[in-house]
Order: C-alpha cells, then structure tokens, then sequence
C-alpha cells in the first residue's frame, strides 16, 4: 500500500518517517525501532503513535513510501494471553 509519509533528515543524511497517512487517519511515528537495506529499498520498523507496530518500504532514489507490514497492539496482548 502506497502511503503518504512526512519525512525528517536524520544525521548521516536519511530521510526517516515522522508520521504517515494511512487512509483518513494520520499516523505520527513515536519510535524507530530498526531500519535494514535491500539493493535499492530501505526498510524501516516503527511505532506509531496508536501503540501499533509497522514496517514501512522506501525506494531512496524516488521517496516512494510504502506500508509492508502491521502489526496491532491488540493483537500482540491477545497473542501473548494464549497458552
């Protein structure tokens, strides 16, 4: 899923996602928990401001944001409660 993302530079020259679009609902980014490198794509996991985690797709070279993955905090306590 394509996505609209408000960026910031952090040190060392990446852009990294402050907060996102994700329908009508805006999504502010309140950690970066890990970022890792594909040939031409960077991957980066964080949290949002909804206590959900997501796993967000950049192609560097056009800034094309995009959502891979999500996770909801709902879903990780029902997960943990299990046996």
């Amino acid at each position: 899923m394509q996505l609209r993302v408000d960026t910031r530079t952090a040190p060392g020259g990446r852009t990294m996602p402050q907060g996102f679009h994700l329908g009508a609902r805006y999504v502010g980014i309140i950690e970066t928990i890990d970022q890792w490198f594909g040939p031409d794509y960077r991957y980066v996991k964080v949290r949002g401001d909804d206590g959900n985690c997501y796993i967000l797709r950049v192609h560097d070279a056009h800034g094309d944001w995009r959502l891979t993955m999500f996770q909801s905090q709902r879903a990780q306590a029902l997960a943990g409660g299990q046996h």
